[in-house]
């Protein structure tokens, strides 16, 4: 693979809308031109009051699991308005970060994480985990609507007590960008890259409110790539297929995802 695997080719990102930067830079280094596909605005949950109460309590939890950076932020933002942050958390309070992006919020915010697992997918977090979850008391923050309760389901079947509160939600855009859909209309987009399940279906419900019942077929020749099986089982089920899957899950692994798939 050469130093730009991506030369001359347009990838359409779909990240949430104050996400794409990151992505963008590493697609461009690649040679890609990229095309933006917000398909998640990132917001406040409907109400605070089960966050803060939650956030009121940190001495009687021993872990706070954080599965996104929105998660992060949302909490540092909560405890910041208590007049704290996750710096000065309880010292008998330990942090686990699913992912590297997560791991990484959490280090700028002088709060590194106890507990990264070693492959950036929540099954990887119950797994590796460092003790039993025989007794333990675990917070996890998540997105308001279609959060991921499989680490709850499996903390609690290990015997730990958890609280799941929302801490962001993530709504469906407007509209697509003009540029985006010229791009897809012409045939010139070579690949979409989906990083969550919600960036699927909101892609999918933006190209049917634009395009009307055609919009599959505008989705034939482009190369649909995930960020993991999570995002793959989304593909499969909302657009009937994935063409690759990234390893590492995460955005470089995305790259090289969208480089074997249209090499392929």
């Amino acid at each position: 693979m050469g130093a730009h695997p991506l030369q001359g080719r347009r990838i359409a990102v779909t990240r949430a809308d104050q996400q794409l930067g990151s992505a963008r830079s590493l697609f461009e280094q690649a040679g890609a031109e990229v095309l933006d596909l917000p398909a998640l605005v990132i917001g406040p949950p409907d109400e605070w009051g089960p966050l803060d109460d939650a956030l009121s309590e940190l001495d009687d939890f021993h872990w706070l699991l954080f599965s996104s950076s929105n998660g992060v932020d949302a909490v540092e933002q909560r405890l910041q308005a208590q007049g704290s942050g996750l710096a000065e958390r309880p010292s008998s309070l330990k942090i686990a970060a699913v992912g590297r992006k997560t791991a990484a919020r959490l280090e700028e915010l002088g709060a590194a994480a106890d507990f990264v697992p070693p492959h950036f997918v929540a099954d990887s977090l119950i797994e590796h985990f460092p003790v039993s979850g025989w007794g333990l008391r675990l917070l996890i923050p998540r997105v308001q609507s279609g959060g991921r309760t499989v680490l709850a389901e499996a903390f609690a079947e290990a015997g730990a007590r958890v609280v799941e509160v929302a801490a962001y939600e993530s709504r469906c855009p407007e509209s697509l960008p003009a540029i985006t859909a010229a791009a897809l209309e012409a045939g010139s987009i070579d690949a979409i890259t989906f990083s969550s399940g919600k960036t699927v279906l909101h892609t999918a419900q933006l190209l049917e409110q634009h395009f009307g019942a055609r919009w599959r077929d505008l989705l034939a020749p482009v190369q649909l790539v995930s960020i993991g099986p999570q995002t793959s089982r989304s593909c499969e089920a909302v657009l009937g297929r994935v063409d690759q899957e990234a390893d590492p899950h995460d955005l470089e692994g995305l790259v090289a995802a969208c480089a074997a798939a249209l090499r392929g």
